[in-house]
């Protein structure tokens, strides 16, 4: 199927993305992925570097006629996001992704795609072993784990790179440039519970939420797709407030930057309720359905009698950990007042897991403003400290300040409106780039981000448009040609 994507045009973009893409490359995981990018610049016969961290750094000197145009930073990271279908037997350890092309889009097979951000790896490759694109001096940087953490960009010394601009290859929409995007931090509450054993008299149930669209917890959260912890939560409350139910296990969402898109809770009932809670969670569930049938066409919610558990949770920590979740803020927190349409502040309730005397709540806040984030993120440490958590905030990573007076900036909008007859959006985003991070220890670089069509990114539903990437291809090559002058 891969050929099939290699056929594409532009064939240099494409075959490079389908090598990438033959590379297990998970967050946390990219050992392969090194060695393969280390491999790929040593065979180019061009200085590669990996730094301490595991980010990697290829040079490329400018191409003939070139030599007096400023130094480019180009950057993209090495992972990607890890989401499949709950019936696609995929290991993303060991398995290159499976892609095929269906009409302006190239897919994956019931995985995500990984062109977040592998097409803008595929577009640095290509580049790289081109004899024939012009170019000024090139440093093409290569981060890890931008997706769980940014450790890469934060890890990245002062010193390593001398380039003068940064183009980011790492936004989603062709007709956007972004000179500004969201910080973040993780807060996870976790305590322990006391394990009762099961009442007699009491029948098993297992409640299903899936179907969801999931998305991208920053750049999706403002379109009222529903979190499938939340919607747990509320079936779990009604059925605990008026049929006494007790909790076995829950099982909710996945990563942290993905709106969660299914949830398993093992419960019970007694006996002498079991018709009465059945058609009351019938009723709830039609309601839910209803609230989200615009966003959520494909949700199901299943309610079937199973085993009885060994053990159910404490009902006093139970009660709190629902009263919990449900002051827990899910969703956008806040518009920005200075960027029209743009998400300052929210927060995905990203995992829920109640299992064998412990839970864990992560939570992953994204705000554009630091204030604002840790606003957020200790009003849920507070509801989470009511009943009894101990809530952590780690891995903070700052945002990206707009600069609307970029010198990149101005070379960009030209291109785009020349190109195209139309100005592009210039934006900043609610996803976290790394320019804000890596702007830390080179705060004189001039930033850019820009992309192609990237749809339902960190869901398997994630696609990249064709058409958009010969747009962008396009746009590449002369933005390339048009580096300013050295000074």
């Amino acid at each position: 199927m891969s050929q099939e994507v290699r056929n594409l045009e532009p064939k240099q973009l494409w075959n490079k993305f389908a090598d990438l893409n033959a590379v297990p490359r998970p967050s946390k995981k990219e050992e392969r992925v090194i060695a393969f990018m280390m491999e790929f610049g040593q065979k180019l016969g061009l200085e590669t570097i990996k730094d301490e961290v595991g980010n990697v750094i290829i040079k490329k000197p400018a191409s003939p006629g070139m030599e007096n145009r400023k130094t480019i930073v180009m950057q993209s990271h090495l992972d990607m996001v890890h989401q499949k279908n709950n019936d696609t037997v995929f290991d993303f350890d060991t398995q290159g992704i499976e892609m095929y092309v269906d009409g302006d889009w190239v897919r994956a097979k019931g995985t995500t795609l990984g062109a977040d951000n592998g097409l803008g790896v595929a577009t640095i490759m290509a580049i790289l072993e081109s004899k024939d694109i012009k170019h000024p001096a090139i440093e093409a940087l290569f981060t890890i784990d931008e997706e769980t953490g940014m450790t890469g960009a934060m890890g990245l010394k002062g010193g390593l790179l001398n380039g003068e601009i940064l183009l980011n290859l790492d936004t989603e929409e062709d007709d956007e440039i972004d000179i500004g995007c969201a910080g973040g931090v993780d807060v996870t509450a976790v305590r322990s519970y006391n394990e009762e054993e099961v009442p007699e008299g009491s029948v098993g149930y297992t409640i299903t939420v899936k179907g969801l669209n999931g998305g991208h917890s920053g750049m999706d959260i403002d379109k009222g797709l529903g979190n499938a912890n939340k919607i747990m939560n509320r079936l779990l409350f009604d059925g605990f407030e008026n049929f006494g139910l007790q909790i076995a296990e829950i099982n909710g969402g996945s990563l942290r930057n993905a709106i969660p898109r299914e949830s398993v809770a093992k419960v019970i009932i007694a006996e002498m309720y079991d018709e009465a809670f059945v058609f009351d969670m019938q009723e709830i569930i039609n309601d839910i359905k209803f609230e989200y049938k615009t966003t959520e066409k494909n949700l199901i919610i299943e309610i079937v009698k199973s085993e009885l558990p060994s053990k159910v949770m404490d009902l006093g920590v139970q009660e709190g950990l629902l009263r919990a979740i449900y002051a827990a803020h899910n969703g956008v927190y806040r518009m920005s007042a200075d960027m029209e349409n743009l998400v300052e502040t929210s927060n995905n309730i990203a995992r829920v897991i109640v299992k064998d005397g412990e839970i864990s709540i992560q939570n992953l806040t994204r705000s554009s403003v630091e204030s604002s984030k840790f606003d957020l993120a200790n009003a849920l440490r507070s509801a989470f400290e009511l009943f009894g958590c101990e809530v952590t905030f780690t891995g903070s990573y700052p945002g990206w300040t707009p600069n609307v007076e970029s010198p990149i900036l101005d070379v960009l909008t030209s291109i785009y409106e020349k190109q195209n007859g139309s100005k592009p959006h210039v934006v900043a985003c609610h996803a976290g780039l790394e320019c804000g991070i890596l702007g830390t220890n080179y705060p004189d670089m001039d930033m850019i981000s820009f992309g192609p069509t990237i749809k339902g990114a960190h869901s398997p539903d994630e696609r990249a448009s064709i058409s958009s990437a010969q747009k962008y291809w396009k746009f590449v090559l002369e933005i390339l040609e048009n580096i300013p002058m050295k000074n």
